[in-house]
Formats: structure tokens, sequence, C-alpha cells
């Protein structure tokens, strides 16, 4: 399957002098195109407060509409009703907001993120969830996923078999309660995309200053952050190993964006 690697959300926090992006997957496979997230949508820029909520204040998203996914698959040439599913890491504002640009599109995510976008938990989750993003009634297949196969050391995986072979969703909680990471078989290698297990290369592979900022809004938006901080060992693990058939980037890190974009060699 061919991967691109769109960034569909500029963002500047404050003293985070990288900024951050919304890395989106588009995949094509045979039976059309999936997004793996969708970063920030049309609707976004048009109501910033009540679809992004007072975190617009801290983390500073652009809005700019040609970034949407929507606007980036017209530009490869497909049609917007080529995107038939998205596969969600989880389901926060950033992630979710090109969901209403694709309201034809099949919305698959964890079990246990539907139920805690439903019936969100304390102001972390109820200031995280937020109903306009599911105004347009979005096509939800929840994936029980614990309990599942190992996936490379990963101890519970699913492989969405209904939307093409080679993608699997793994259970990673801890940054929110249901949150998940995709791989996608990319053929000479597999990209996983681990959402936000981590926001900065530096907190898996050592290299560069992890500003501040991000390491304390990690921290207070995670659900578990004993299982953030287990997700961060383990990624650091897969990072020192460097398998050389595996491609391993986030949501938010620019750098990583940019080189999975320069990758030409397995």
């Amino acid at each position: 399957m061919k991967v691109h690697h769109l960034n569909c959300g500029t963002m500047r926090p404050w003293r985070a002098p990288e900024g951050l992006v919304c890395h989106v997957l588009l995949v094509e496979t045979d039976n059309g195109l999936v997004l793996i997230d969708s970063g920030l949508g049309l609707k976004d820029a048009a109501d910033p407060a009540g679809r992004f909520g007072a975190a617009r204040f801290y983390v500073r998203p652009a809005f700019d509409t040609a970034e949407a996914a929507i606007r980036q698959v017209t530009a490869l040439g497909y049609a917007p009703q080529d995107v038939r599913h998205i596969v969600l890491t989880h389901f926060d504002a950033d992630h979710t907001g090109g969901l209403a640009d694709f309201p034809w599109a099949q919305v698959h995510l964890t079990t246990t993120e539907n139920h805690a976008a439903l019936q969100p938990e304390g102001a972390i989750e109820r200031g995280r969830y937020l109903a306009s993003h599911r105004a347009h009634d979005p096509l939800i297949v929840p994936h029980t996923v614990e309990g599942g196969e190992p996936w490379r050391g990963f101890p519970n995986a699913k492989e969405l078999t209904e939307i093409a072979a080679g993608i699997v969703m793994i259970s990673l909680p801890g940054h929110s309660r249901g949150h998940a990471a995709v791989a996608v078989d990319a053929g000479t290698h597999w990209v996983l995309h681990v959402g936000d297990c981590f926001y900065h290369r530096g907190q898996i592979d050592g290299t560069g200053q992890v500003p501040k900022s991000l390491t304390t809004m990690e921290r207070v938006v995670a659900s578990d952050w004993s299982k953030v901080e287990g997700n961060h060992r383990r990624l650091s693990r897969l990072c020192a190993e460097n398998p050389l058939d595996l491609l391993l980037v986030n949501a938010h890190d620019p750098t990583l964006l940019h080189r999975a974009q320069n990758r030409t060699t397995p």
C-alpha cells in the first residue's frame, strides 16, 4: 500500500520553537483511500471556539484550510469520496477535526476510546471530547483490541481486515483511555503511527532538548501518566533496536513528519 504523509494542522504552542504538526497518513488500498487520523478540518477554521475549545489558546492552531485533509486529497488528484475509512488513534479535537469533511467515511477507533468519548469522566475528558465533532453523526465502527493478537512486541493488536490487509490497530492507552497506535504495511516497510504516545522525538531517542511546554501539556492531559511513561520506555526500546523495516512516526513532531516525507529507502 502506498502511504502519503500529510500535515493536516500546524500549531504553535508557547515555548516550542519547532511548533507542532498534525501528522496524518493517507493510505492507498485496493478498496479506496484510508486516513489515519484526520487532523484539523474546514469546520475548525470557521468555528475555532466550538470546534477546538480553550486549548486553542495554548497550542495556537493556524486553522489554515489549505492544510485540511480534504483539500490535500483533492490536490493529490483524488475525489474526496475515495476516502472510505478513517482510523483514529484517539478522539481528541486535533485528530478528529477533519471527520466532518468526510461524513460518508466509516470511522474506526477502539471500543474503549469510543466509550470514553460518549461518557467522559472528569474535567480533562469533558474538555477533550467535544460534542461538536459528533454533530454530523459519524459512522462509528468500534473495535475491541484488548485481548487481541501480539504485534512485534505489542501484546494487544487487531488487523482491520474489513478495511484492508496490513492495517493493524494496536492498543496503547495512557494519553487517553482508549488510545491506539496504527501500523500500515507500506510494502518495503511498515509505518507505525503512535499518535500521541509521545510529543517530541527527544522523549524516545534522546536527541534534542524536549520543550518543557510540551512535557507539561502531555502530563496535564494524560489519562494515566504511568501508562504514558510505560509507552515512552517501550518505544525507546523499539527506537534503540532501529529495525530497518519499520518507520516510527507520531502525531505532532515536525521533524519526524519531514523525515517520513523525504524517505526514499526502507
